[in-house]
């Protein structure tokens, strides 16, 4: 099925501030004139961008229209609940909820705890028998990509069980038919690379913020809904399983069901797995371990699409106060959770030679180690893989701002140097920021030696250079434009133009000697040229006027001859004419 990505950028709102570059954590964005493009392939649809874009430009697919397409005749569509909504939806009961996506139109409501048991009681058996000394958890679709795509050593670690919400898809086929659709709400947007990919157990995952819409636009409330007094999860009630969206519940529902006698870790944040994983030999292990990995920071609870502000502690008591434990724990549907995980290809690692990357860092400007600041504005963590990303055709030189700083400079500094009168810019402190040849040649040979001595005069004190400093001091306060048309210094007559720069810190002005015998001439030949080009104009104005108001006169004259003249004599006035 030919879908877009579940996670996009809209162009026109993207405001190349690379902010999801920079917390994105495989770097799947590629920036192209400045807007910054998610790469599918190289996305595990963490939506850490979504949430960081200052401007709102990163997007999740819209699948309403898609979930709402399934409700037609005969079709028996299932609200299937990550066990998430609790926190999502705190003020609503258990029958409110049901009740609630029942007025939507689905016939059943379940929850999807019941997945993340079955998955529980599958692995407690498992890991009992497993001869392997690092086994990983097949929960989180993100983790599972951020495996599969960069670290593909381990993806044979991954457990061989489906995902809960999938483990739960099979479950509610066996019990009410594969001609049922499953729409699956919950935090996680990489869910929809699993529907996309599995959609014959999955038809449709939505957010929760997608649900909430959706209960917008049929004005449904769902904590004020009074529930029937029969409003019941299908087929059952979950137990244990509405821990898996806390840190560590997945762990605890294990070790619950009897697990093996292995060392339990759990590990959340791409980051940590990342360090954790990274150049790891598992034979180094003295005992085996099983990871529970977690994509997002905290759990489930803290996805992407979690909405309701509030303190996550309340949020993390909220699961485990609905957690109700029996002594003999449901083992529904256990043997069905066998399939694999849902796995991504993985990224290739171009390569480049030592040679591509010296030329690529000399792009923008980098030549030597002590230019590779690694300041990670561009949002890479070296200027290495920056330049790799340059060579990928991933990222463009402008992203760099030590680069861009450079070369504004050099602009500005050119800029200076070419302007015929003198220029110098000054900080709050009175020292030279920069100046021109021109303004050392104004002031004096004192300044031609700092000149000589440092181009562009920087630090040297403008106080014991020039008699005005004052006038800067005082654009430096107030921020006002100074403009002295006849400012006698240094037996000259100025014309002075400071002006701000930053308001506050640095101040500009260009300075011209009116004195100089040059730039009189210079100014009365602009004069006389454009007394010249108004004089033209006037003319011009003048001959057409009269060229018109001779045209006009000699029509009349004519007319009115002819009018007085008799046709005998209209042959003489001819002739006169003609004359």
């Amino acid at each position: 099925m030919n879908q877009q990505y579940p996670v996009y950028t809209e162009d026109t709102e993207c405001q190349d501030c690379y902010k999801c570059l920079r917390h994105c954590p495989t770097k799947a964005i590629k920036v192209v004139n400045g807007k910054a493009t998610v790469m599918p392939e190289r996305c595990i649809a963490c939506g850490i961008c979504v949430g960081v874009c200052p401007n709102k430009a990163k997007h999740i697919r819209d699948d309403l229209r898609r979930a709402g397409s399934l409700f037609t005749d005969g079709v028996k569509v299932i609200a299937a609940l990550a066990p998430s909504w609790t926190s999502e939806f705190s003020k609503c009961s258990n029958g409110q909820m049901i009740k609630a996506l029942k007025c939507l139109g689905f016939q059943m409501v379940s929850e999807t705890a019941l997945g993340a048991q079955m998955i529980s009681q599958r692995l407690a058996q498992e890991l009992k028998n497993s001869d392997k000394k690092l086994v990983l958890s097949s929960a989180c679709p993100a983790a599972d990509a951020f495996v599969s795509k960069y670290l593909p050593e381990f993806t044979n670690c991954i457990t061989d069980v489906i995902s809960p919400v999938l483990a739960h898809c099979e479950l509610l086929k066996s019990f009410y038919g594969n001609d049922i659709k499953v729409v699956f709400f919950s935090p996680c947007i990489a869910k929809k690379n699993e529907a996309d990919a599995r959609n014959d157990l999955l038809s449709c995952s939505l957010t929760f913020k997608d649900l909430h819409e959706w209960f917008d636009k049929k004005n449904i409330v769902p904590e004020k809904i009074t529930p029937d007094g029969d409003e019941v999860f299908s087929p059952e009630k979950a137990e244990d399983g509405v821990l898996y969206p806390v840190e560590g519940g997945m762990l605890r529902t294990i070790k619950l069901r009897g697990g093996a006698d292995i060392q339990y870790v759990t590990i959340s944040g791409i980051a940590d797995i990342e360090q954790a994983l990274s150049g790891l030999d598992v034979k180094d292990l003295q005992k085996p371990v099983f990871l529970e990995l977690l994509a997002c920071k905290g759990g489930c609870i803290n996805g992407p699409c979690m909405s309701e502000n509030r303190p996550g502690l309340l949020n993390i008591v909220a699961n485990l106060n609905k957690a109700e434990i029996p002594e003999y724990l449901s083992t529904t549907g256990a043997e069905l959770a066998v399939g694999g995980a849902y796995l991504n290809d993985h990224i290739d690692k171009a390569g480049c030679t030592d040679e591509e990357l010296r030329l690529a860092l000399l792009r923008v400007g980098k030549s030597s180690d002590e230019d590779e600041l690694n300041c990670g504005g561009c949002g890479y963590d070296t200027c290495r893989e920056f330049a790799k990303a340059l060579l990928d055709g991933r990222a463009e030189p402008v992203m760099c701002l030590s680069y861009l700083r450079n070369m504004a400079q050099k602009k500005a500094n050119a800029m200076i140097r070419c302007m015929p009168s003198s220029v110098v810019i000054v900080n709050n402190d009175m020292k030279i920021v920069e100046s021109n040849k021109h303004f050392a040649m104004l002031v004096g040979s004192d300044a031609m030696d700092i000149w000589n001595a440092s181009e562009g005069m920087e630090g040297a004190s403008l106080e014991k250079l020039v008699p005005f400093a004052h006038l800067f001091k005082e654009n430096l306060e107030n921020g006002d434009d100074i403009h002295k048309s006849s400012l006698k210094a240094w037996d000259k007559i100025l014309d002075v133009s400071i002006f701000s720069i930053e308001t506050g810190h640095i101040a500009g002005a260009v300075i011209s000697d009116v004195t100089n015998p040059g730039m009189r001439r210079e100014q009365i030949a602009k004069r006389a040229r454009m007394v010249i080009k108004k004089n033209l104009e006037t003319v011009q104005s003048i001959a057409a006027n009269l060229g018109e108001n001779m045209a006009e006169t000699e029509i009349l004259l004519r007319s009115l001859a002819k009018d007085y003249a008799g046709e005998a004599d209209s042959d003489i006035i001819e002739e006169a004419e003609s004359e």
